[in-house]
């Protein structure tokens, strides 16, 4: 790879780091052509970009937007990695474990997540990662909770409404 290749790639890979809050760092060394194929129709059809890339050059990416927002990455790069790009903060996790079940096997590995400025290291966070709530979940859930109480108060109001007709007096 000469020099301005891999300045190309380091210049892509600020792209996509720039344009997403959330990206996964995976282990694919042990999977076949097959499975990362496998692998890489899974996350085109769930909107996830996946990329593989050298860790030096994934390295020098990061390094050169913010490296101290970064730096709790830079351990997960070593050996095979692939990165997986989301607007969806748990929809990479939930990739990565339904892939596992259907191959009956431990890989891909989650290296490390960076979800919306936090890092997430090592694969025993992928579980905890796909119970993350998305921001149109947690808006859903405080939208239910602010209808609830007026609920509540029409469906008192309607069953007080009820007892009074009940007990008015036929005329």
């Amino acid at each position: 790879m000469t020099k301005e290749q891999k300045n190309e790639v380091i210049e892509v890979l600020k792209g996509k780091f720039s344009q997403y809050n959330n990206f996964y760092v995976t282990d694919t060394e042990s999977l076949s052509v097959e499975q990362v194929g496998k692998l890489r129709r899974a996350c085109f059809s769930k909107n996830v970009e996946m990329k593989v890339a050298k860790n030096t050059l994934i390295r020098k990416a990061l390094e050169s937007l913010d490296s101290e927002k970064y730096a709790g990455m830079f351990d997960s790069l070593h050996k095979v990695t692939a990165l997986m790009f989301s607007e969806n903060p748990k929809e990479p996790a939930l990739i990565i474990s339904s892939f596992r079940k259907e191959s009956n096997g431990e890989r891909p590995t989650m290296k490390a997540a960076f979800i919306n400025g936090d890092v997430y290291m090592g694969d025993e966070q992928l579980k905890a990662l796909t119970k993350i709530k998305t921001k149109n979940e947690l808006i859903g859930e405080v939208i239910g909770l602010l209808q609830s109480p007026a609920k509540r108060v029409l469906a008192a109001l309607l069953q007080n409404a009820e007892k009074k007709a009940e007990t008015a007096p036929a005329e």
